[in-house]
């Protein structure tokens, strides 16, 4: 007879757990957001003009030998 009970309940909430998972809305999948391109510092207008900058102040004063 407790076998009975057992299965019968078991068998309730087995229901009741898969009622829940069919009523419940799936879940929306999102999509991998696009990588972030990453400038190079060769690909940085900005850095290239610092560069050539620095270049040409070290190219006019040239280091004094002693």
């Amino acid at each position: 007879m407790l076998l009975l009970v057992a299965l019968a309940a078991g068998l309730f909430v087995g229901l009741l757990l898969w009622q829940t998972m069919i009523r419940r809305p799936p879940v929306p999948v999102s999509r991998p957001s696009a990588p972030r391109r990453v400038s190079a510092p060769d690909d940085d207008p900005e850095f290239l003009r610092q560069l050539g900058e620095q270049l040409r102040r070290d190219d006019e004063d040239p280091p004094r030998r002693r």
